[in-house]
């Protein structure tokens, strides 16, 4: 006996589809729980069982060794019509079964209870259920058990669908936040193009630091462990986005252990790189030189990070390196970036470039 459509076959079909779970890989999650209730309940199968539009589809099986069968020989498409939980303790003597090809075999399906996979809506999406080839019958505790591996089944369901959901919220948060930065960014050039001389390089210093906040907030967005910044991976980001704009005759290279680091620590760090990288391109590089920034990050004893930034541009004595007050302000920059970390910066200045250098300690 074919079962009837679903009074609001529409809605419970979106329902469906919501959880996004149709034709997914198997996973242990799931088997254990068919595998349970089989136990539990002394049958030789069980069945997580979602209806589709023609089909019934099994996001896990035991005891059938098949993922899908046609929808009109489905026991599953009578028991979503009816009550949360059905059994039939004979399908030769039920008219919903009686006819059915899966039950008329030899051996077949003479026995199936279920209970409803419900969405948080109310419609009725499938069922975890449990067949055996001989008439059966459960307990009261059987059928209990059956009832609440079913609400365990629909509350994995429902929190991977939250879990996605919450995704594609921070994803829209994340472009919100990605085109904010590129406004605020342009902003700041339009200014830096009309201002004076003297303003140039404040511009561009906040110029920098909005590009490496932009970059921070990817990597932020991408880490595994939102509120940690794997520095092996953003470091290079902001590295790729300096080199971008320096001049063909210089080249930055870095050394990066596999450090990871909060979002502040992550930011300040990023500060400092691109502000002595910006300096260096500046002030030790001018008239075509080549030349080279290194910039490295490396574990040291009892969980201190050790940054270092130098350069072999031109050294002390040199006229393209004078104390400015562009200098000063990158300078105070640093200097408050490292203390977000809890350190002092050392500078270093000689004939053969500059380099700064500071010890910090991971939480």
């Amino acid at each position: 006996m074919l079962a009837a459509k679903h009074p609001h076959e529409a809605e419970r079909l979106a329902a469906l589809y919501r959880y996004d779970i149709l034709d997914t890989d198997r996973e242990a999650d799931f088997d254990d729980i068919v595998e349970l209730a089989a136990e539990l309940c002394g049958t030789k199968i069980s069945v997580i069982n979602l209806i589709d539009t023609d089909r019934q589809w099994f996001k896990a099986e035991t005891g059938l060794a098949v993922r899908e069968t046609p929808l009109d020989t489905s026991i599953c498409s009578h028991v979503i019509l009816e009550n949360d939980f059905v059994e039939i303790t004979d399908t030769h003597a039920d008219n919903r079964t009686q006819d059915n090809p899966l039950c008329l075999d030899e051996p077949g399906l003479r026995f199936y209870a279920g209970a409803l996979l419900k969405s948080h809506d109310g419609f009725p999406i499938g069922t975890l259920c449990v067949l055996h080839d001989e008439p059966y019958a459960l307990s009261a505790f059987q059928k209990k058990s059956l009832r609440t591996l079913a609400r365990q089944v629909m509350r994995e369901l429902d929190l991977r669908m939250a879990l996605r959901d919450q995704q594609v919220l921070l994803g829209e948060m994340d472009h919100r936040v990605k085109n904010s930065l590129q406004s605020v960014s342009s902003l700041v050039r339009l200014y830096q193009s009309r201002a004076g001389e003297e303003s140039r390089d404040a511009f561009d210093a906040v110029s920098r630091r909005v590009d490496a906040i932009s970059l921070l907030h990817q990597e932020l967005h991408q880490a595994a462990e939102i509120e940690t910044v794997p520095l092996a991976r953003f470091i290079p980001r902001v590295i790729a986005l300096l080199q971008d704009s320096a001049p063909e005759n210089i080249t930055i290279e870095a050394d990066i252990d596999q450090i990871k680091v909060g979002s502040t620590h992550a930011s300040a760090i990023g500060i400092i790189v691109s502000e002595f990288v910006a300096n260096s391109i500046k002030h030790g590089f001018a008239n075509n030189r080549a030349g080279t920034i290194s910039l490295s990050l490396l574990n040291g004893a009892d969980r201190h990070v050790t940054l270092t930034c130098s350069d072999n541009g031109a050294g002390t004595g040199s006229p393209t390196r004078p104390t400015s007050s562009a200098e000063g302000l990158g300078h105070r920059l640093v200097d408050a970036a490292a203390s977000q970390l809890g350190s002092k910066v050392t500078r270093t200045a000689n004939e053969d470039g500059f380099s700064l250098s500071l010890t910090f300690a991971l939480a």
